[in-house]
């Protein structure tokens, strides 16, 4: 586990680029807004998450498998990090933020992740 990256990690950068693509400023990893958004502009009360499908357990996804071995571990891991994200996601919107939540799977293809985005800043 000590080779799982927290950041700058594949969907990360991919997901940077196409912010650049659109034209977007952010911040990356802005610690004093909860959660820790990857990506957050201040001003104009935006912040973005890359979830990794396993790690925040997508629902209905491949990527997202559940554990095998040591269960008793891993289930009550993986339900403490999806409480902890709703969590977040509440406070920020509390805050006035508006939040966009990527998944890794999203990520592996651009075009899905792209709509995405400018679904999220078409207002």
């Amino acid at each position: 586990m000590s080779r799982i990256r927290s950041t700058d990690t594949t969907p990360e950068r991919v997901v940077r680029a196409l912010l650049a693509d659109a034209g977007v400023h952010y911040r990356l990893n802005v610690r004093d807004l909860p959660g820790k958004p990857d990506f957050a502009n201040k001003r104009r009360k935006f912040a973005i998450f890359v979830h990794g499908c396993f790690w925040h357990s997508h629902d209905n996804c491949a990527l997202a498998s559940d554990p095998k071995s040591n269960r008793s571990y891993w289930q009550p891991k993986l339900e403490k990090t999806k409480a902890r994200d709703l969590a977040h996601l509440e406070r920020l919107k509390e805050l006035g933020y508006r939040v966009l939540v990527i998944w890794e799977c999203s990520s592996r293809k651009p075009e899905t992740a792209a709509e995405q985005i400018a679904d999220f800043f078409e207002d």
